[in-house]
């Protein structure tokens, strides 16, 4: 699936995307990669980012690199997300890279590395996870 396909397929699926501005902007051997634009309504006290913004842009980059892989499978779902969060994003477009680290029949463990648009370097968050797959006959 391109990037353009797999956007409109999580856009119509799940309606949080939108709220977001969720945009899928790499799709490739390496992996996706996933951008929430900054918008001063995601923010929340203390002037960041919200945790549940950063968490749902890191799950939906886990299920873009699943779907790039492996092509429509809209049943595969979140079974386990771990985060560390490790620094304060900056108030900018927030980005997530993800990979698939080991693809097996029934899971798909991920990797994401989120970061400010501009500062790859320092990561914001960090997440593991993992995608159970819909049983393919």
């Amino acid at each position: 699936m391109t990037a353009e396909q797999v956007e409109a397929l999580i856009r119509n699926g799940v309606p949080m995307a939108e709220d977001i501005d969720l945009r899928i902007e790499r799709m490739d051997e390496q992996g996706a990669l996933a951008r929430v634009p900054f918008q001063p309504r995601l923010v929340r006290p203390g002037g960041t980012l919200s945790g549940p913004t950063i968490m749902a842009l890191a799950d939906a980059a886990m299920y873009a690199v699943v779907l790039g892989r492996l092509g429509k499978v809209e049943m595969a779902v979140t079974s386990n997300l771990n985060i560390n969060f490790l620094a304060r994003p900056k108030p900018v477009d927030l980005l997530a890279e993800a990979r698939i680290l080991k693809l097996g029949r029934r899971q798909a463990v991920c990797e994401v590395s989120l970061y400010s648009q501009g500062a790859e370097e320092d990561l914001v968050a960090h997440v593991t996870g993992t995608y159970a797959l819909p049983l393919v006959d």
